[in-house]
């Protein structure tokens, strides 16, 4: 957190946990309330690939299940040290679409002592909405904010009308992320024919929305504005930037313009699997899901070209850390922190 109060504010003496398990990611935030905002006290992120195979089997797979509860193990030992006062730990789409996504939440409990819980795509909608609000430019009437997950993705029309109160109108939750794509389509997610089917499905997924709520009438009045968090948007801002390794703080609030975006996808696109794997800001985790990911901004960005729109390295881990603070009482008017490290 930029901490530029000029009196002096004591750390809150209780922490907060918080862990969101994707289809790709389990990612955690330890934090103490701290002034108005809060500061991390402590950040994990491993990429464990929960989702693999699920969108052709239905199932996780026992591989899967093992990388993950060897992450959520790490994340509890981190959580027990810290003597956090509430934690919360939930998963996202993966569960959501798994046959024995049940009997994954006991197997965690009693391998890892953490109790998992799977929520729906409009909580989870909503917690992304909370840890992003900040970013937020109150002065415009709407936003879309979307969420380019491994096996989903959700995008929330907001009403920023109070600046005080932003409002989800709607949110929908597309079954396609960059692991399942990524599966589908066989790896082959580079420019070119399966590229442009990547972004046609899409397309053809957020058609009925954007018609329900008038979104490109009011993108065309310039009444718009677009905030996107997800590994796709984060690793795009840091290419563009030309980062050596990737920095949270030059990343989170970044603005970056459409234009930016298809030079940065147009080079990756031109990219061997090699050379994507040696960019440090791309890694070999992400190199093989980077261009799905590519594909499904490119869908939104089409469909509403507003621009530019404003890069968030948080979300729901924020979202739940918000949450659990509220119920004692503890009101956070903004929530950057420090170095947490870990991109969404």
């Amino acid at each position: 957190m930029d901490q530029t109060d000029k009196s002096p504010a004591q750390p809150h003496p209780h922490a907060y946990a918080a862990i969101d398990l994707g289809t790709n990611n389990c990612r955690m935030l330890v934090a103490r309330p701290y002034g108005d905002g809060f500061r991390v006290v402590d950040s994990f992120s491993r990429i464990v690939r929960l989702g693999e195979g699920v969108a052709a089997k239905g199932r996780l797979g026992e591989d899967a299940i093992k990388r993950t509860i060897n992450a959520l193990k790490v994340c509890n030992a981190k959580i027990k040290s810290i003597k956090a006062k509430r934690v919360r730990a939930i998963a996202t789409e993966a569960c959501r679409r798994a046959d024995n996504g049940p009997e994954f939440l006991a197997r965690v409990k009693e391998e890892s002592g953490l109790d998992l819980e799977t929520i729906t795509a409009q909580e989870e909608a909503s917690l992304t909405l909370a840890g992003c609000s900040p970013l937020l430019n109150k002065n415009t009437e709407h936003a879309l904010v979307f969420d380019i997950g491994g096996g989903s993705t959700e995008v929330l029309w907001i009403d920023t009308s109070n600046p005080l109160d932003p409002k989800a109108l709607d949110v929908i939750s597309l079954p396609h992320g960059v692991v399942t794509l990524t599966e589908e389509f066989s790896g082959r997610t580079n420019h070119g024919e399966s590229y442009e089917q990547i972004v046609a499905l899409i397309d053809k997924g957020l058609a009925d929305f954007d018609q329900k709520h008038a979104i490109s009438q009011a993108v065309s009045d310039g009444r718009v504005q677009m905030l996107g968090t997800s590994g796709t948007v984060t690793t795009l801002g840091a290419l563009h930037l030309g980062l050596e390794r990737y920095d949270r703080s030059k990343i989170d609030g970044l603005d970056l313009r459409f234009e930016h975006i298809t030079s940065v996808v147009d080079h990756l696109g031109s990219l061997s699997g090699d050379e994507r794997r040696r960019n440090p800001c791309v890694g070999p985790k992400r190199s093989d899901l980077i261009m799905a990911g590519c594909a499904v901004l490119d869908a939104v960005c089409r469909r509403w070209p507003v621009g530019s729109l404003v890069v968030a390295d948080r979300g729901i881990r924020e979202g739940l850390l918000l949450s659990l603070m509220a119920l004692d009482g503890i009101h956070i008017q903004r929530s950057p922190h420090e170095g947490s490290g870990c991109r969404s």
